[in-house]
């Protein structure tokens, strides 16, 4: 009798082992698929609540200092709030950048999101919505006043890496899957590398938050690659725990 008690016991405390394992592996399991879903795209407000100006117009604006406090991925936004007084220029050429000037930029590398129309007497809100759409060191800057805004103040780089990559919306032609034996009737050798879709003017319709670094709903082609990802994770547990039950 004694024997057999001491089997019991033995059992119980595996019985235990066990359950405290598999608790901790599902534990594990959750904290790992609530880190992947926070990974999701996002806005920034440049400048936040400031906007997008020149020393001159707001001298408080510091915008490396903000951008330096920001981790930007492939797939964020930059909102740009401003007026048609200043313009929002986008560059990969450190060069121009440091000139402020855009004039003789190459297509390939720079990229002007709103052009300024300078008035006095017609000032107009301007706000404009900048996909990050390739890995590395970005630049940004107003080119208005021969380059004055920009020697002002109204300048920043960022450093964009790979995050999630890019959802499929935001993709280029050529980083999609073409279809079989597909004729390229439509080349042409003027085209820019990268393809904006028409609908990326909007990516988070929330006027009424101030907040800079607000998660936007990530593409359908992302959440579809979340679901998988955790139907899978659930069959891995099932399956581990259909071997516990097993021994």
């Amino acid at each position: 009798m004694v024997q057999r008690k001491y089997y019991t016991s033995s059992g119980l405390v595996f019985f235990d082992l066990s359950c405290l394992l598999l608790l901790l592996l599902l534990l594990l399991l959750l904290l790992s698929c609530l880190s992947g879903s926070a990974e999701a795209y996002k806005n920034y407000t440049v400048g936040e609540s400031l906007g997008w100006f020149d020393n001159l117009e707001k001298p408080a604006v510091n915008y490396q200092k903000w951008a330096d406090s920001k981790s930007f991925s492939l797939g964020d936004f930059l909102i740009f709030n401003t007026d048609n007084n200043h313009s929002v220029v986008q560059t990969y050429n450190f060069t121009t950048y440091k000139l402020c000037d855009y004039e003789d930029a190459l297509d390939s590398d720079t990229k002007i999101w709103s052009a300024a129309d300078p008035s006095n007497t017609a000032t107009f809100a301007v706000s404009v919505a900048v996909p990050l759409l390739k890995q590395g060191p970005t630049y940004f800057f107003s080119g208005d006043y021969d380059g004055e805004q920009c020697d002002n103040g109204q300048h920043f780089k960022i450093n964009v890496t790979h995050g999630q990559g890019l959802p499929e919306s935001l993709k280029s032609p050529s980083e999609q899957s073409p279809a079989p034996n597909s004729a390229d009737y439509n080349s042409d050798d003027s085209a820019p590398d990268i393809v904006v879709p028409s609908n990326f003017n909007n990516p988070h319709k929330d006027k009424g938050s101030d907040d800079d670094d607000n998660d936007v709903k990530k593409e359908s082609g992302s959440i579809s690659l979340f679901v998988k990802s955790w139907n899978m994770k659930i069959y891995g547990f099932i399956i581990f725990l259909g071997i516990i039950c097993i021994f």
